[in-house]
């Protein structure tokens, strides 16, 4: 019975203790020019087109995105990478995962790539790709083994080639 009335007791009160609370909540936000004050000062939580910057054509050809990093240069990421099972894709941290992905041709062996775009500009250094090698033992353990290291960079410079053909064609 106590807790019938005591919960009765806490479900009257809980309206006017939370519109108490949230009385001055209004006066504690900039309002009109304070607000367009704070943004000049400290600027847009994710720049200047917003947190979905639509419509905003990129100086350096990344097109209209509402992604963080270079439109052409994520989408050559994703072309590029098509072949292997897709983990992870933050559009707007620019990070692509794919999956272990072991090619029909050599069993036994496969591979997961890790691949980060780091600019808004389609510049040569603006990707960079981790390649993880893994090799079946006798016991059907998998193994990590050592990776030729021509091959992160041939996939980078597969990746930048892709990314011009793109821009050249949406250009056109």
């Amino acid at each position: 019975m106590k807790q019938i009335v005591f919960t009765l007791s806490l479900l009257l009160t809980l309206p006017m203790i939370l519109a108490a609370c949230g009385a001055d909540l209004e006066a504690s936000y900039p309002q009109g020019d304070q607000e367009d004050q704070r943004r000049e000062r400290y600027g847009k939580l994710t720049g200047e087109g917003g947190l979905l910057s639509i419509g905003r054509d990129d100086e350096e050809g990344g097109g209209a995105s509402p992604i963080g990093v270079n439109s052409f240069l994520w989408r050559a990421t994703l072309d590029t990478l098509a072949f292997m099972p897709l983990a992870s894709a933050d559009p707007f941290g620019g990070v692509i995962i794919t999956d272990w992905y072991e090619d029909p041709k050599s069993p036994g062996e496969r591979f997961k790539v890790t691949a980060l775009i780091l600019d808004r500009s389609l510049r040569a250094d603006g990707v960079k790709v981790s390649l993880f090698k893994q090799i079946k033992d006798q016991n059907g353990m998998w193994r990590d083994t050592e990776v030729n290291p021509s091959v992160p960079t041939e996939l980078e410079d597969t990746i930048l080639t892709r990314a011009r053909q793109l821009r050249v064609s949406q250009t056109r």
